[in-house]
């Protein structure tokens, strides 16, 4: 399979497919259960945390993360972690929108 998969270019997808796949034996269940790759493109890694202060935890992390990476599935593989926050809830429903501040007494 892996001479197939080197001569048919398919090497760097299937070691980014490795990543993803495999995220929670990578990192560990602590950190999986906190956070959720979303891609892997050019080296580029993205995660999206499910809160801001996992977020800053994961920003603390990179270098352990990259070690721990690097060392389970090649040096060059993931070069950069970029975390996200969790996205908040939009107000906009439908193709129209109103300029202004928004709803102010939602959470009154």
């Amino acid at each position: 399979m892996s001479r197939v998969s080197l001569d048919r270019g398919w090497s760097p997808r299937l070691t980014d497919a490795t990543v993803l796949g495999r995220w929670p034996q990578l990192v560990g269940p602590d950190i999986a259960d906190h956070c959720t790759p979303v891609s892997l493109r050019e080296g580029e890694l993205v995660l999206q945390a499910e809160s801001t202060a996992w977020a800053t935890q994961l920003r603390t992390l990179q270098r352990q993360l990259l070690a721990r990476l690097a060392a389970a599935v090649g040096k060059d593989v993931v070069r950069r972690i970029r975390v996200v926050g969790p996205s908040g809830p939009t107000w906009r429903h439908g193709p129209r929108t109103v300029r202004g501040r928004g709803p102010r007494d939602t959470y009154g």
